[in-house]
This record gives structure tokens, sequence and C-alpha cells, in this order.
């Protein structure tokens, strides 16, 4: 590793020892703006179109090759890569002498004309040349590349630079997320922006990040999840909103697993979860087909299915498929708890109820098992505080998950919108965080009051787009599709 530093440190005060050449010979190292008419895609698709055409382009140095009086280097820009062939007889001794000083990683302007060598590669025979940015830092050698993940996360720039595939898994997030806008403002949806700071931290089961408005005096919360703030919005009058944004959640790591991440979440006045089954399926679908052209993706070697229909189970038929133990022939949590004690689960609470032991055994043993896409319907009270009790089964709500993968994709309900219900919930929230668990949410008066003045029967829905992103991409990890991800502080 010395020697490695060693090496990459020697190189740089070779740059900065021609960075000052340069300037003593009054080239300019960091020029203005450069005049540009085409990319290097778009060249390599309009082939006939510009052969012989003049062009002028600008990109990053990659790679040069000197063979005498002529030399060929390769150039890259957002679009791709193309050959530039450089002759002396073409653009002078002096200037030929000086684009063979540049190094890889300069950032340079060229005009040409588009040819095919005898080899038939599409390049450009430079006519003349401009240096736009001196680097003053090596680019990893290129046959080894960036492979180092923590510098890759860390350093995203250069991840960029050396790794092409990276920027265009950035590219289909870009289309994802611009799809999902295009699907919902053509169903009548409204993008609205929530705030990000709340005074209750809401919304979701999590724990928040805490922090203080000095002129207030007085904390505040990173949201969690805009959920409460989108469904006063249905209150006022609004019948179908969305928002695409950041939430922040101050838990654990993990490949699925980023303190911030990105999600959409809409609600729909006059529907139900049924009908955010159908916009779930239709939205993913639809994505895939506009972004990848195809249904049917590989992640990790396995191949799944986006093509409808997808598989609808309640919690209760999927534990009993994939282990076995029917909830419904039990009554009490204690019955419950000794048939998953049975199958190897264990319990921190000594007395958890019906509801958290069937949500225990189905993330435990049933979860896992859901690769291809499925929605998980109908869960317990305990564990969905603002989802609207089954009317045949007040200890289930009308609540569902999607599953792809193994992944939770997306989770919706028809919302509670009973006031009295609501607080009720609230304060069994309340007296969960005063025992401990700090994941629980807060009583929010104004929300109450807000359904007090009435909320129409209601749709609501959330989907992970990172999560999507990864699954679109064949990406490991979340850190692979958020550009800049939460890292320890660099030592």
């Amino acid at each position: 590793m010395n020697a490695e530093l060693e090496d990459i440190n020697q190189l740089m005060q070779q740059k900065k020892e021609k960075f000052n050449d340069f300037a003593e010979r009054g080239i300019n190292n960091f020029a203005e703006k450069y005049e540009v008419t085409h990319h290097a895609g778009e060249i390599e698709e309009n082939f006939s179109e510009l052969e012989e055409q003049e062009v002028s382009i600008w990109g990053r140095l990659m790679a040069l090759r000197t063979h005498g009086k002529a030399s060929f280097a390769d150039i890259v820009d957002m679009s791709g890569e193309i050959q530039l062939y450089i002759k002396v007889d073409e653009v002078g001794e002096e200037n030929y002498e000086f684009f063979n000083e540049l190094d890889i990683g300069d950032i340079i302007g060229v005009e040409g004309t588009v040819f095919k060598t005898r080899r038939g590669q599409i390049s450009i025979k430079v006519k003349n040349f401009k240096l736009l940015t001196k680097s003053l830092r090596p680019l990893p050698e290129k046959f080894h590349g960036l492979k180092d993940k923590d510098m890759r996360y860390r350093q995203r720039y250069l991840d960029l630079i050396v790794n092409p595939d990276v920027r265009e898994t950035f590219v289909i997030r870009s289309k994802i997320i611009r799809f999902f806008r295009e699907y919902l403002d053509d169903e009548g949806f409204i993008e609205v922006e929530t705030p990000m700071m709340h005074p209750i931290a809401g919304g979701a089961t999590a724990r928040p990040f805490i922090t203080h408005h000095n002129t207030l005096d007085m904390d505040l919360y990173l949201r969690i999840a805009p959920e409460l703030y989108l469904k006063k919005l249905i209150v006022g009058g609004f019948e179908k909103v969305y928002e695409i944004n950041r939430n922040f959640r101050n838990e654990g790591m993990s490949y699925k697993h980023n303190p911030e991440f990105t999600s959409m979440e809409l609600y729909q006045a006059q529907a139900d979860y049924h009908d955010m089954m159908d916009i779930t399926e239709d939205l993913i679908v639809e994505t895939a087909k506009n972004v990848l052209g195809t249904t049917k993706i590989t992640y990790d070697d396995t191949e799944i299915d986006l093509g409808k229909p997808w598989e609808r189970i309640t919690m209760i038929d999927a534990v009993k498929k994939y282990t076995g133990v029917d909830f419904n022939s039990f009554t009490t949590g204690e019955e419950a708890q000794e048939a998953a004690v049975e199958i190897g689960i264990k319990f921190e609470d000594k007395n958890p109820g019906w509801g958290t032991v069937l949500n225990e055994v189905f993330e435990e043993r049933v979860e896992e098992k859901l690769i291809q896409p499925v929605f998980i319907m109908d869960y317990p009270i305990e564990v969905s505080p603002l989802a609207k009790k089954k009317e045949d089964n007040p200890g289930l709500t009308y609540r569902f998950e999607a599953f792809i993968n193994s992944w939770e994709m997306a989770n919706a309900f028809s919302e509670l919108n009973n006031p009295v219900d609501q607080r009720k919930r609230f304060e069994a929230q309340v007296k969960m965080r005063e025992a401990g668990d700090d994941e629980a949410q807060m009583m929010d008066e104004d929300f109450v009051r807000a359904l007090e003045y009435g909320m129409p029967p209601t749709g609501g829905l959330g989907i992970g787009i990172d999560r999507l992103v990864m699954l679109l991409t064949d990406s490991s990890s979340i850190r692979d599709v958020i550009l800049f991800p939460t890292m320890r502080p660099e030592k």
C-alpha cells in the first residue's frame, strides 16, 4: 500500500510540474467554455450522416497511443467513447508535440472530421484541439480499475469517470423516476412537496434523526415519511396527490438500507387497498417496459417475471403455505407464540400479541421465499397503526406489502379515517414508546384534528425507489444506486 501511495504521489508531482510548465508557456490550464456540436454517442449512432463532416466535441482523455508522426487517443463524454486520430502534418509539429504531452484524465475540446479507419473504427481526424481542464491527480490504472468499493462510494466522481456501467445505472435511475412522474401525472395525480422537518416524528414506525431550530428553540425531526401531511391534503380537498422525495431513518445499515432514501408516496380519495394493488402492479410493470423494454429481468442469476398477474395472498395464508402453521386456529397470543417457538422462533417480549407473533413468523420464515412478485395482504393491527381495520376481522387491517426478490417493494393501506380509532392507536403507540420502543409513533394531535374534519375513504401507497432501481439494474447493494451513500468518516 505504501508503494502504491508513493507511485500516486510521484505521478501527482509530475502532473503539477507539467501544470506549471504549461502555465509558463502561456497555456491556459483551465480554459473558458468550449463550443460543442456533437457528442460521442451521436457520432456513433449517426455515422452515415456525419461521415466526412466536421464536428466539435469535448471529453476526458482516457488513452493515448503515439506512433511517430501520428497518434491515436480515446476520449469519453457522457454519451460514450470515441477515438481521435491526430497527425503532425494536420495540426503542426508544435501542437502535435503538445498533444502528446497531455495526461490521461485531462479534459480537451476537439474539432475534426468524422471518418472510419481501415479497421472499421469510427473516429475523428483532429484539425484543432484545446486543453480545457488540466487534471492534477492520476486516474486508477486502466486494467485494474477502481475495485475498492469503499473508495468507489466515497469518491463517486472517480467511480463515474472510470466505470461506464456505474454511469448507466444512474441514467436508468433517472429514467425510472421520470417515468413514475409521467405515469402519475397522466393518471391525474398532482405532485406536491411537504416538509422535510417535522415537529412530531410520524407517518411510519422508525427511529428519527433529531435536529434543533435555534430561533424557535424547538427540536425537529427529519421526516421518516410524508404520509400524515399528504393525508391532510386529502382532507383539504385534493383527490390525488403524490410526492417523490427523501426520507430519513436513524436505523441500522445493510445492503438494502441507507439512512436517507428516496420513496414515492401517493394518496387517492375514493380508493382502497385493492386499487393500490392495481396501481402498484401496473406502475412497476410499465416502468420495466419503458426503461428496460421487458418485464422479464434477471437479478443475481435468478429470473423474475414482473408480467401480470401478481399473486395476491393474505399474510395468514402465506404463513400457512410456507410453514404449515395456521394462525386461524389460534385465539390468543400465547397459543400463537407456542406454535412459533415450535418452529424455532424466539421472542424478547414474553407476552406478544397474536398479531405480533403472526408478523414475526412471516418476517422470519416467509419473506425470504417471496422471489416472484406477490402482494401480502391483511396485516395485523399491531403493526399497522395507520391502516383501516377489516370489517370482518378487526384484528387485521386493509394493508398490503408487495414483495419481489424477498424485498418489500411497496407498502399500502386502505387509510384509517376514523379519528376516534386513530387517537386510540396513537395512544397505544405512545405507551409502546414509553416502554422503550423508540420506533413507535408519537401522538400527532393536528393529524387527529384533521381527521375530525373528515377524510374521505382513501387509499395510500409507498414505493421504495432505491430498491426498485437495485432490482432493475441487478445491483447488489443500495449503495450502488445512491450517488453519495452515507459513509463513516474517512480515516
